[in-house]
């Protein structure tokens, strides 16, 4: 594939695909002259109605063969055709899927092929044939062969049942031959959630399929929707170019709002894989093309893209839809993604704004939740709006900000970390759960693995050990926000180490003498 700015390299017996060439320019003759003396044995130009003489007399001269593609047919796409055309038996070909490109659907079907034994076809929703295998040894049958040659299913009075019971199916289908001549098939449908992508075909013939070709061939479609929404994303220059604008605005870059040219109140929604991937680049391409479907489903204008910190949604948010609204929509691409790749996804939504102008903060407040929703260690959704975690965001700002300054600890708190820190206890812990419970017993002890006996036992001797007033509602917010930004990491206690507060281990239980244990079984009524 040679774009004309390019030195023309030697390349004995290849074809060479002319980009950009037109066709009755005197550029294009002396390329054609150029690449038969560098070795190549064909050269490809669109028709685009030009007069092709001149150019057809440069390539007799020369003995090299013109070959006119149709306007309409994308170079990525005739390359791909050319590339499988000209495989030879024995040539080096894909056999994992780790192996195949995103978006090659030709290498993909000649893996399926290679996995499930039997000659491959992936067709769009219309029957169009996206790409086929070519494995010398698999036989075919004349219904592909006029499928192949003809970039279309052949039409057939079976074609509408077919297409409807493999649509409807929740998996595999297979079909038994329809007479002489007619090979027997498997089929499944590829979708991106509850969007048709296409369908994968394929033939059980000389040689048959494994025996669990169809437990194969359900997982092949699941892999066949990233790759079929990978290729058709070239196919939208303009698509292309606003996603480049929105990673530039989502960067904080003003002038990007004017290419992108929407108007209505608008919304940015955060994306990132909810555990830890071991290809997070490959992972966010996975989650990019699911999320840009769920997209264009919500609406013409709206656009999904990957930046860094994770993936990004830009949603119009026309008058009238509910924060609901928003929450299902995330909530269904979160679906779909788990789905389609198996990744579960912690979804930040950020609020909405006015105008392009304030993308930005709208990306500041969904980069925030996202950022709450991994520290609450599963006790928070999977999606969660700026309005759900404001409480949180703001302690988080707090965080960021740098809190309070070390010397302004309380004395109760200092001493409770000194003492920790010595004795080996762990009462900042117990008290910081006993309030981040609300004053709850036992759901605090619950989250410390220790009896609530235990629990109250040490309640009581934070008051006798260091002169904590629970009973002060100004005490209790300073010393629940002081611990907090203690564990955060954000004030030094003064001291050597914060095991009590990081590390609520175990600590020697308090003795079960018969008075405590009355004390906590008294019932109402006076029994015991």
């Amino acid at each position: 594939m040679h774009d004309p700015d390019d030195p023309l390299a030697e390349r004995d017996g290849a074809v060479l695909l002319a980009v950009g060439a037109r066709a009755d320019s005197r550029e294009s003759a002396d390329l054609v002259r150029l690449a038969a003396a560098r070795g190549y044995r064909a050269v490809v130009v669109k028709d685009r109605g030009a007069d092709l003489g001149p150019l057809l007399a440069a390539a007799r001269s020369a003995g090299i063969a013109l070959l006119a593609a149709p306007a309409d047919i994308p170079w990525r796409h005739l390359d791909a055709l050319l590339t499988a055309a000209m495989t030879e038996p024995g040539s080096a070909i894909a056999t994992t899927y780790a192996s195949v490109g995103i978006g090659d659907l030709f290498s993909l079907a000649n893996v399926i092929a290679a996995t499930i034994g039997g000659a491959t076809c992936i067709e769009d929703p219309q029957g169009n044939i996206l790409a086929y295998s070519n494995l010398p040894h698999q036989e075919i049958d004349e219904i592909r062969k006029q499928g192949i040659l003809g970039r279309k299913t052949p039409a057939r009075p079976t074609n509408r049942a077919e297409y409807s019971r493999v649509f409807r199916a929740s998996g595999p289908v297979r079909f038994a031959s329809l007479g002489p001549g007619h090979i027997p098939r498997l089929a499944v449908a590829v979708r991106a959630g509850a969007q048709l992508l296409g369908f994968i075909w394929i033939l059980d013939g000389v040689p048959p399929v494994v025996p669990q070709a169809m437990d194969l061939l359900e997982n092949a479609g699941r892999i066949a929707a990233l790759h079929m929404l990978r290729a058709r994303t070239p196919a939208d220059p303009a698509r292309q170019r606003r996603a480049e604008a929105l990673r530039a605005l989502l960067d904080g870059d003003a002038a990007a709002a004017a290419r992108l040219g929407m108007t209505a109140p608008c919304v940015v929604v955060a994306f990132a894989p909810a555990e830890p991937t071991d290809e997070p680049g490959l992972a966010l391409a996975r989650i990019v093309d699911l999320v840009g479907l769920c997209c264009q489903v919500w609406h013409d204008e709206a656009l999904g893209v990957t930046a860094p910190g994770g993936v990004y949604a830009l949603l119009p948010v026309p008058s009238g839809i509910s924060q609901e609204r928003l929450v299902r929509f995330a909530e269904d691409a979160a679906a779909t993604v788990l789905r389609s790749t198996g990744l579960p996804l912690q979804i930040g939504l950020g609020s909405v704004v006015p105008g392009l102008g304030d993308v930005p903060a709208s990306r500041r407040l969904a980069d925030r939740v996202l950022r709450v929703l991994r520290e609450t260690n599963g006790d928070a959704p999977g999606v969660a709006t700026e309005e759900q975690m404001r409480s949180r965001i703001a302690l988080l700002d707090l965080i960021e900000r740098g809190g309070a300054a070390p010397e302004l600890l309380l004395a109760p708190v200092r001493d409770m970390i000194a003492y920790d820190a010595e004795h080996g206890t762990t009462y900042a812990a117990t008290l910081l759960e006993y309030l981040d419970a609300f004053g709850e017993a036992a759901k605090a002890a619950a989250a410390l693995s220790v009896h609530e006996n235990t629990l109250r036992y040490r309640i009581r001797r934070l008051h006798e050990l260091f002169g904590v007033d629970l009973g002060d509602s100004t005490e209790r917010l300073v010393i629940w926000l002081q611990l907090r930004l203690l564990r955060a990491g954000r004030l030094s206690p003064g001291t050597t180490g914060h095991r009590g507060l990081l590390s609520p281990d175990d600590e020697p239980r308090p003795p079960h003498d018969l008075a405590s244990v009355r004390m906590h079984c008294r019932v109402p009524g006076g029994r015991r």
